[in-house]
């Protein structure tokens, strides 16, 4: 069965890669787990972070984004805030996971791993293969709506979470672009997501739990 937090298009052989992996989300769960930021005070270790946090608003909805799909995740989550003006009324969750997830990460890491490139994303303003993440900081007017940028949507108090899983499994298919090792890769990837953004098990957990919070589903694309 396949998992669809790790797209086949977006990983390595399957052979040996669960295995690397396993010992990857050990780590990277326990830290989740641990951190005071992160972790409700008696909060089993084992079930992951206490995430998305206490959602204090009537409307409440969840955004699945499972592939980068010109930002069809982003644009659906600020149609949602949008449309819900009034302040306090509503608040937004997003998940990326799988072949989304890279919209989680700064300018840095989509120009050192060829992200544009390897994933056939098209930089909208430029029209060509991404260097930069083309949902963080654009220019005005660039996207189909300004508020549809990774980094408004954090501003205006969107929570978003980004899979573990998947982080691993792309940065180490393109870690061979910036000549690292796949460990190397999946450090430094997680130490580059955008400011705001929350690193968690998997997107299937996330979505899991938002829904366990109150939010309605929508399928971001």
């Amino acid at each position: 069965m396949i998992d669809p937090d790790l797209n086949q298009t977006e990983l390595p052989a399957r052979r040996g890669f669960f295995g690397r992996l396993a010992g990857a989300m050990a780590v990277g769960l326990a830290g989740l787990a641990s951190s005071p930021a992160r972790a409700e005070p008696g909060t089993v270790a084992a079930d992951g972070p206490h995430w998305p946090g206490p959602l204090k608003a009537r409307h409440r909805q969840l955004v699945d984004g499972y592939q980068v799909n010109g930002g069809s995740a982003l644009l659906y989550m600020a149609t949602f805030l949008m449309t819900n003006p009034a302040p306090g009324a509503a608040k937004a969750v997003l998940v990326l996971r799988a072949g989304a997830m890279p919209i989680a990460l700064n300018h840095a890491m989509w120009e050192k791993y060829k992200i544009g490139e390897s994933l056939k994303i098209v930089d909208p303003e430029t029209k060509a293969p991404a260097v930069k993440n083309p949902f963080l900081q654009p220019k005005h007017g660039v996207l189909q709506v300004d508020q549809m940028a990774i980094d408004w949507l954090i501003a205006n108090g969107t929570v978003v979470g980004a899979c573990n899983m998947a982080l691993h499994g792309i940065s180490a298919r393109l870690a061979g672009n910036a000549g690292v090792s796949a460990d190397d890769a999946a450090k430094e990837w997680a130490a580059n997501v955008v400011p705001g953004v929350t690193v968690i098990p998997s997107g299937t957990w996330g979505v899991n739990r938002a829904q366990e919070a109150g939010c309605t589903y929508c399928t971001g694309g």
